[in-house]
This record gives C-alpha cells, sequence and structure tokens, in this order.
C-alpha cells in the first residue's frame, strides 16, 4: 500500500499561518504556537492505518520516563496497545539566534541520548524502536541567514561549520542527528517573518535530507509498518 502523506505542503503551510498569528495573538510562551504541525503529524497516522492508535497532545499525558532524568516533556505521542509507537519534539526560534542556538543542540541530543538508553533499559517494555521526531522552525531573516565566525583556540572546527550561518548549522544539526540515528528523522524549515497584517504559510527548506517531505514520509513508513504488524 502506498503512503498517503496526507497533503503535508497544504497542511505545513497552514501550520506556519497558524505559527505566526499564535505568537502576534498570544506571545511566544503561549505553548500553543507549533499546534499546525501536531495536526499534521495526526492527520498522517490516522491516514497510514493506525486509526485505532491514540495521539497524544495534552500537556498532562506528554511525559515518558527517562534514563538520566526522571521523565521528559513531549510534544507529541503515540500510543497503540501500550506501546510506543512514536515521539516528536517541534521547536520554534524567532531572532535571538546566537544566544540559543548552542542550548537547542545540547537540548536535542541530550533528550534523545535518554529516551534511547531508557529503551535500551526496559523502561518502555519489550518493543519495536519507537519513531523519534525532532522538527525545528527557524525564521528566515538576514541574521539567521548570515555567516558567523567560531572561534576555537587549541584545535580546528570541523570544516563544515567553517562561516556557516545559524540556518546552515541548524541544517547540520539536523543531518547528524539523524545520520547518528539519534533521531529517526529530523527537519528544519526557514518562514520568513509575515509583513505587518498578512499572515504568510510560506517556508523554504535547507535541504533534501533535512526537507519536510523526507520528515513525513520515514514518519508515515514507521506507521505504515506498525500498521502491518
Amino acid at each position: 500500500m502506498a503512503l498517503d502523506l496526507s497533503d503535508y505542503e497544504s497542511l505545513a503551510r497552514k501550520a506556519v499561518r497558524k505559527f505566526w498569528a499564535s505568537r502576534e495573538h498570544s506571545g511566544v510562551q503561549a505553548g500553543k504556537n507549533m499546534d499546525g504541525f501536531l495536526e499534521l503529524m495526526g492527520e498522517v497516522v490516522y491516514r497510514n492505518g493506525l486509526s485505532d492508535a491514540v495521539v497524544l497532545q495534552q500537556r498532562q499525558v506528554l511525559t515518558l520516563p527517562g534514563y538520566f532524568r526522571p521523565t521528559k516533556l513531549w510534544d507529541l505521542l503515540v500510543l497503540k496497545n501500550d506501546r510506543l509507537i512514536a515521539a516528536l519534539e517541534f521547536k520554534s526560534q524567532v531572532g535571538s539566534f546566537g544566544n540559543n542556538f548552542n542550548n537547542r543542540t545540547e537540548e536535542a541530543i541530550g533528550t534523545a541520548v535518554d529516551l534511547w538508553t531508557a529503551y535500551r533499559e526496559g523502561a518502555f517494555g519489550e518493543q519495536p524502536w519507537p519513531f523519534l521526531g525532532w522538527l525545528i522552525l527557524l525564521e528566515d531573516a538576514p541574521a539567521s541567514r548570515k555567516p558567523v565566525s567560531n572561534a576555537s583556540h587549541h584545535f580546528p572546527v570541523f570544516s563544515d561549520f567553517h562561516n556557516a550561518s545559524y540556518a546552515e548549522r541548524y541544517n547540520i544539526l539536523c543531518k547528524k542527528l539523524a545520520q547518528e540515528q539519534l533521531y529517526s528523522a529530523a527537519c528544519i524549515l526557514t518562514p520568513p517573518r509575515p509583513a505587518s497584517g498578512r499572515v504568510s504559510g510560506e517556508y523554504t527548506e535547507m535541504s533534501e535530507m533535512t526537507g519536510l517531505r523526507t520528515f513525513v514520509t520515514e514518519f508515515a513508513g514507521h506507521i505504515a509498518a506498525e500498521a502491518a504488524r
């Protein structure tokens, strides 16, 4: 059976519009800015054979046990018959690019290591590997596209980071998160801030490997495989 990608491009544009509208009306800390992407992933679950799965989005039921810490709060969980099918994390960054990149990087890596170690130690029982996904929405702005210098006094920085902008750094991060199998898929989308009074769903992607189609396809494939078990 062919995968159903749920008209993901239209839903993604709708999610981006909701993101900007939520920031404008509710502020940065509202907790609802990425809800459109939760809806998109829920559609992928239901359209690829797991209509009887439980897709959790409410904060009070989104914690999973960790290994290095007691629990971790996720953005979306998919469960079926008490089995963890998927755990997804959605992040966004508008402005303050230099202040937040390292924190986001350390958080993403630490979260994955914590979950996979807990999985290895039997925190979720005996089950196949769940899907682990990480997606970030980064404002497309001159400051996020501007080359950034590095300072390393004792040893050279890896060449792919030379003069890389913050957008490029996030793209490198997403590639390496997937290559190192810390996440099943990692994605970066770069929407420009809309002009005043105009809520836009426009966004761009950095590469095929870190684009939304790859993320959605990997997720849909995992869901379809679970449905076939």
